[in-house]
């Protein structure tokens, strides 16, 4: 008599076991429970709840404490991941506390961003034509560097400015002189209000001109890139000389996701030859696109809606560069250079995605001369105090340094840094265009 009585106790104590890690469990998952999945909760059929119950009894009466445990975190598996990622983030925070101060220590994300632009080829020229962010005009006004037939105005998203462009307008960028035969284009470009009643006919034109005017010019090349949402992107280029067509053909990408959104656009034209990059995706690269005695370069929108909540089109931080002696040529034969192509969030050492051009070719210098040392010198503008412009610089450089040792695998020993803050200026800083010169980055032989 007594077995049966030690398994009632057995079985009274595994119910109570098991009632209370059920409620444990409800009590748990309730405080992840949103207030929409809480009425799908109540909508559940008395069947599927009661095999629940089944199932979670099984489950517990097979597994110990421990055990159970690990099952509850398996079925919080998706909040697992993101507790996980918090923590790994908060141990990264105590790493740079405890780590080196002059050094920066990056994760994984930022190598997932430069991994996205391993094959990203654009290098920025160096000798500033044009950089215009807005900083000297005011909200609502037309930008004072530009002109155009049509309309378009100054708006504040997310307390940056952006230049709206409007339907059916012609922009130009008031250069002092027309463009050299190798330069740069690089702006911020972002389009909102897509969906499927944006046009195929719509277009954002990169026109290439004989003139810098209004007037129909009579050699020019083009690039339309389309916004449309419902069919392929319908972009193409074309070339004509003396009013004649030499070719016009479609694109054949289709870049609809790159486009709805942020985007950065990337020019470079090398004499004939032009290139144009949707952030690090490259999606016009034609040898002989240009036309002798193209020097001019305009914007021009068409088709789109004209209702202010569709079919919108800003851009910003908007520069053209001239583009001088390959960079990693003259690394290896002059033994410096200087690049204004490393770019950095505002007032941060963090490292944009979009300078793994010019990082990769300073890798591939010292990839191929093995006997190659190299000091990393940050410059800065005048903006702010200049003893955090000193520190800002020093950190800068500190951050190219980690970049060529964590993702190009270049010997740390190679490579020293330095700081100078706003104290070594090379251009003006009263202007856009020489803040934007003395914003720069040095590698200098050792």
């Amino acid at each position: 008599m007594k077995t049966p009585t030690k398994n009632r106790k057995q079985n009274k104590t595994n119910y109570t076991s098991s009632k209370i890690i059920k409620i444990l469990f409800i009590g748990i998952a309730l405080l992840f429970v949103t207030d929409g999945q809480a009425q799908i909760f109540k909508k559940l059929g008395k069947a599927a709840e009661r095999a629940a119950k089944r199932a979670l009894e099984n489950k517990v009466e097979e597994k110990s404490e421990k055990e159970t445990s690990k099952a509850f975190d398996s079925v919080f598996n998706n909040d697992g991941k993101i507790l996980k990622k918090k923590k790994s983030k908060k141990k990264s925070k105590k790493n740079k506390e405890t780590a080196n101060p002059n050094e920066e220590v990056y994760d994984q994300e930022m190598s997932e961003d430069f991994k996205v632009y391993s094959k990203f080829d654009f290098i920025p020229g160096n000798s500033i034509l044009l950089y215009d962010n807005f900083s000297l005009d005011n909200i609502g006004d037309f930008p004072a560097k530009w002109d155009t037939n049509g309309s378009g105005e100054l708006v504040t998203i997310n307390d940056e400015k952006w230049f709206r462009l409007t339907n059916r307008s012609t922009y130009i960028p008031l250069t002092s002189s027309s463009l050299p035969e190798n330069y740069t284009i690089e702006f911020d470009m972002l389009m909102n209000g897509l969906d499927k009643k944006t046009s195929s006919q719509a277009f954002l034109v990169f026109l290439f001109a004989d003139n810098n005017s209004f007037q129909k010019a009579k050699t020019w090349s083009i690039v339309e890139i389309s916004p449309c949402q419902y069919i392929e992107s319908q972009g193409v280029v074309e070339k004509r000389i003396n009013g004649e067509r030499q070719f016009r053909n479609k694109m054949g990408k289709d870049y609809r996701d790159v486009i709805n959104g942020k985007t950065r656009i990337s020019i470079s034209a090398n004499k004939s030859r032009l290139r144009v990059w949707l952030n690090e995706n490259k999606i016009v690269d034609v040898p002989r696109l240009l036309a002798d005695g193209i020097t001019n370069f305009k914007m021009y929108t068409i088709g789109l809606r004209d209702d202010r909540n569709f079919d919108e089109i800003y851009i910003k931080d908007f520069k053209m560069a001239e583009t001088g002696i390959d960079l990693r040529s003259q690394l290896l034969t002059d033994g410096k250079f200087s690049t204004t192509g490393i770019l950095f969030n505002s007032g941060s050492d963090q490292i944009k995605p979009e300078s793994y051009g010019v990082l990769k070719q300073i890798a591939d210098a010292l990839l191929q001369d093995t006997s190659l040392n190299l000091n990393i010198i940050g410059h800065t503008d005048d903006d702010g105090d200049a003893e955090n412009n000193m520190m800002l610089s020093e950190q800068r450089a500190q951050s190219v340094k980690n970049i060529l040792v964590s993702q190009f695998e270049i010997d740390q020993d190679r490579l020293q840094t330095q700081g100078k803050g706003e104290s070594e200026p090379i251009d003006n800083n009263s202007t856009t265009e020489g803040k934007a010169n003395n914003r720069r980055v040095e590698f200098i032989k050792l």
